[in-house]
């Protein structure tokens, strides 16, 4: 089984310990009479109440010839399946009685779901793709995998670069040693994963894992019940290209949470009673009060929200705290740069007052490009040359929003190679920087 139509409910939120049946309806596809409109498509969501009032009766999904009826118990299931198939023989279809699936494991939709698992039918990963189009349907299937066995983006980035390039499907792609490894790591999950069936009495929670700038979400139900109290009902990755060029620490988790409610929403219309965020005291409280990308993706959202990971291994390994920011918002006591651009004459300068001499010192050099690029390797040099607290000033409103947003930040790939080196060494300096900094444009009116 293939990428599914999207909007499909999860298997994951079947409850644990309701029963299933699995019809099979015979030349289904071929019998539906179809508006002349829809005739091109052949994948249909029918709205339905349970998304309003969900696990209070029967589940019933009909997806194409395929219909799966779970129901809490053997009785209430046996009146669900002989009603459906008295509603489908009605309207003229026949019931293939020696397809009906009643055991575990029940398989649906190219899924295995077991008494408390869900785990995807082993798939045929093809490792040698010849064309965009077979790398544009490994993607397809691989993606359809990956919210259940959380295979994270950046380890599938090598795959994806490989769809850059001509539109032509039929173009020649070579895999590379690095998307290879990228299949392999599926093949892996797709060995080792699984998710899990949810229960109807536990409340969900999410808590966003990985190490920035690299983040990722797990939406989960905690059973004590169990000896491992981690339900896995869902993974939350954000999308392999970033909308903006830098993308700030808090605009990651902001998308994430953002995304998760969204989808738990879609499979329970429900809130999370916890949200889990990888930072450290002090900081949640100053970043609900003044950052507004966290402020809109927790608007009119009524549980808790925690900086202390549960105890579990997973989380242990993989709930990294986002390190303390190094750029300050007011002027430090320290020595300060000032950097300079010019697209005309090509001079990238930065300039500073030598505190032990007392002389002021420069470094001038000659950069092509814009004022933009040539004030951009000021700063790259400035962040390498000093090792120690610094304020810089610039009247470069562009390279002052791009230093206040690179502290551990996502960044795009940019069509301009050498711009995007440039991005690339800001970035780098200052996530791994140590000493504070201070940032601030010469022409900023004082108040």
């Amino acid at each position: 089984m293939g990428p599914l139509q999207p909007g499909l409910p999860s298997s994951t939120m079947f409850p644990r310990q309701w029963k299933f049946a699995i019809l099979d309806v015979k030349d289904c596809f071929f019998n539906i009479p179809l508006h002349p409109h829809d005739a091109p498509r052949f994948a249909f969501s029918v709205p339905s109440l349970n998304r309003q009032a969900p696990l209070r009766r029967s589940i019933i999904l009909h997806y194409m010839d395929d219909v799966l009826i779970c129901a809490p118990d053997d009785t209430y299931l046996n009146l669900t399946l002989e009603k459906t198939i008295q509603a489908i023989e009605k309207a003229g279809f026949e019931i293939q009685q020696e397809k009906i699936l009643r055991t575990c494991p029940w398989t649906y939709l190219g899924l295995h779901i077991g008494e408390r698992t869900v785990v995807p039918q082993q798939l045929t990963i093809r490792d040698d793709p010849r064309t965009l189009r077979d790398l544009h349907q490994l993607c397809g299937s691989i993606n359809w995998v990956c919210p259940l066995l959380g295979v994270k983006t950046e380890d599938l980035a090598p795959l994806f670069n490989l769809l850059k390039g001509c539109e032509d499907l039929d173009l020649p792609r070579v895999i590379t040693e690095e998307a290879r490894e990228s299949i392999e790591k599926v093949q892996l999950a797709l060995s080792s994963h699984q998710a899990h069936r949810t229960s109807s009495k536990l409340p969900f929670s999410f808590i966003i894992l990985g190490k920035l700038p690299k983040l990722h979400g797990l939406i989960f139900p905690w059973d004590t019940d169990q000896k491992d109290p981690l339900l896995i009902i869902g993974w939350i990755f954000l999308s392999h290209q970033p909308f903006k060029t830098i993308t700030t620490p808090q605009e990651l988790m902001a998308q994430l949470i953002m995304r998760a409610r969204a989808r738990l929403h879609t499979l329970t219309g429900c809130y999370f009673t916890c949200i889990y965020l990888p930072l450290k005291t002090g900081v949640l409280e100053y970043l609900l009060q003044t950052n507004e990308h966290l402020q809109f993706a927790l608007d009119s959202y009524p549980g808790k929200v925690s900086i202390h990971n549960p105890k579990h291994k997973l989380c242990d390994w993989a709930f990294h705290l986002a390190p303390k920011e190094l750029q300050s918002q007011t002027p430090l006591k320290a020595l300060t740069v000032f950097t300079d651009g010019s697209g005309g004459s090509h001079k990238s300068v930065m300039t500073w007052n030598d505190p032990r001499t007392q002389m002021w010192e420069s470094d001038v050099q000659m950069v092509e490009g814009s004022p933009q690029i040539a004030e951009l390797a000021a700063m790259v040099r400035v962040f390498e040359r000093f090792e120690e607290p610094i304020n810089l000033v610039t009247d470069s409103a562009y390279v002052v929003g791009v230093i206040t947003r690179a502290e551990h930040a996502l960044l795009k790939e940019v069509p301009n190679p050498k711009l995007y080196s440039l991005l690339s060494k800001i970035v780098f300096l200052l996530s791994h920087g140590k000493h504070p900094f201070h940032v601030m444009r010469g022409h900023t009116p004082i108040s």
